[in-house]
């Protein structure tokens, strides 16, 4: 049987796998934070039709014939450039300038990371997702600390890595007085403050993490990753520490699928596809031909 019936079928499997990846990432051109992939092709192992030989004193040096058997999808690469930031005015809309994730907690305890920062305000004032996980950081320590101009906001908080669930609570009660909660800002450094009645205080500090490899993070759905055995562990810092990058209010991070590209790579993928089917039906034509020798 002709090899190049494989090759074509290997072909035509391949380029199926780049429109799968390409329609994957013009689905999500408006998915928050989401980061586009691509197909890296790799060349199948050769048929030796002969060895290639080394010069002797009387003969030249030959090189070895060989014909390739196709083409796999070697690999899915992750493009984890950030997207644009959009402005949305909300407070809990935040955008990471820098390589940093949010560290989201699902509800068996396991820590998740995100690009996507659309977080609110739960019945109990928990900052969560739009899927309910709870958003990690530092806590602000008991009893609250006033927040002003010059305040050592780190003795405020809980220890740098000793991370839980932030919190903005309703109502705070301060040397026997409850307070209302009126609103909520966050600055650069990811601090949470909150207003209750006129004054200030530390409510907690929004921690990110980065990976060695953070391209090798699984995606799980929901605007969500997990640690692979590939990425490397989560190192949890603070905004604007150990190239985390700083955290802007107000902003949300868009998808970072470039259509033109996407839409230029489906040409490619059609078009190549098209060919590798070609050859199948041309491989039959000359199978066909052979076949009628014994029939003229």
């Amino acid at each position: 049987m002709l090899k190049s019936l494989y090759s074509g079928v290997s072909g035509m499997k391949g380029f199926q796998t780049k429109m799968d990846v390409i329609s994957d990432n013009i689905a999500n051109v408006n998915t928050m934070g989401f980061k586009s992939s691509r197909v890296i092709f790799e060349d199948l192992m050769s048929q030796n039709m002969s060895t290639s030989s080394a010069a002797s004193n009387n003969l030249g040096g030959t090189n070895a014939k060989q014909i390739g058997l196709g083409v796999k999808a070697g690999s899915i690469d992750k493009d984890t450039s950030a997207g644009s930031p959009q402005s949305t005015g909300r407070t809990l809309d935040f955008y990471i300038n820098g390589g940093g994730y949010f560290i989201v907690q699902n509800e068996n305890g396991e820590d998740l990371y995100t690009r996507d920062g659309a977080f609110s305000r739960d019945n109990q004032g928990n900052l969560t997702t739009s899927d309910g996980l709870k958003v990690m950081g530092r806590a602000a320590t008991t009893p609250l600390t006033e927040y002003t101009d010059g305040t050592n906001t780190d003795s405020a908080l809980a220890a740098s890595g000793n991370l839980s669930a932030l919190t903005i609570p309703s109502t705070i009660t301060v040397n026997g007085t409850t307070l209302n909660y009126d609103s909520v800002s966050v600055d650069q450094s990811g601090l949470v403050i909150g207003k209750y009645g006129s004054q200030n205080f530390v409510l907690g500090k929004v921690s990110l993490a980065t990976f060695n490899n953070a391209a090798g993070l699984e995606n799980v759905g929901g605007n969500n990753y997990a640690v692979s055995s590939n990425s490397g562990a989560a190192i949890v810092a603070d905004p604007g520490d150990t190239g985390t990058g700083t955290v802007i209010s107000g902003e949300l991070e868009m998808s970072n699928v470039d259509l033109s590209s996407e839409f230029t790579e489906m040409i490619v993928a059609n078009r190549a596809y098209q060919a590798n089917a070609k050859t199948i039906t041309t491989s039959d034509e000359m199978l066909q031909t052979l076949i009628n020798l014994k029939q003229s």
